[in-house]
């Protein structure tokens, strides 16, 4: 996270943009800069389970990086693709995740167009329990979702996309509000890896993808 603080930090308004991928040693989770994991979170049990938590210089809600692809772009100001809207850069970047998504998994996602409404107030903490506009959703099923921090040199967009879900049984003992988010998370929520062997290969293959996706939007 402090790797993404400094490609924002060091991002010239006339340089290039930057992608970058993730990769994780063991299970983690990443929250928002707002969010206080205290009140979501048994942190007692995520030493338990050895969960790697760190928070994100951009906003947003709690995100488990235990089956995902999860990947950061900086964009810098003078780009001509750059806005001055949040909501169109977050369409922008989304956009190129959506096509990556139906391209590869044989799919047809969309954008959703405004937010989706809440099962329990603190699911609007969890990024995988509560689509909000302009997600990639799958017949209304959230499947990519991002955080986005924006300064004068330009933007940083943090995304995840959602491949393999975490285990209901680890996720009971991580949340503290079991009943509401579980339940969002499995009503909202979208992952079409059903096979562990297959994660690896899954993660490399959508890199390249988005990343030659990407910068076609980029030149267009």
């Amino acid at each position: 996270m402090r790797f993404d603080e400094k490609l924002l930090e060091n991002l010239k308004p006339n340089g290039d943009p930057v992608l970058h991928f993730y990769d994780w040693s063991r299970p983690s989770a990443t929250y928002g800069y707002f969010i206080r994991p205290e009140k979501h979170l048994d942190l007692q049990n995520i030493k338990t389970h050895a969960v790697d938590l760190a928070r994100r210089p951009t906003g947003g809600g709690i995100v488990f990086h235990m089956g995902d692809l999860a990947f950061s772009f900086c964009m810098p100001a003078a780009h001509p693709q750059f806005c001055l809207g949040t909501l169109q850069n977050y369409q922008f970047v989304n956009t190129v995740v959506l096509e990556t998504i139906q391209s590869y998994f044989s799919l047809a996602p969309e954008l959703i167009p405004e937010d989706a409404p809440s099962l329990g107030s603190d699911c609007q903490n969890f990024c995988m329990a509560k689509p909000t506009q302009y997600d990639v959703v799958y017949q209304g099923l959230k499947i990519a979702g991002a955080a986005q921090r924006k300064r004068s040199q330009g933007y940083l967009h943090q995304g995840t996309i959602s491949l393999m879900a975490p285990t209901i049984d680890l996720l009971s003992d991580l949340l503290v509000s079991k009943h509401d988010v579980l339940c969002a998370m499995t009503s909202f929520s979208f992952a079409p890896v059903k096979k562990r062997e297959q994660l690896h290969e899954t993660r490399r293959d959508l890199q390249k993808l988005l990343a030659d996706k990407l910068l076609i939007a980029l030149k267009s």
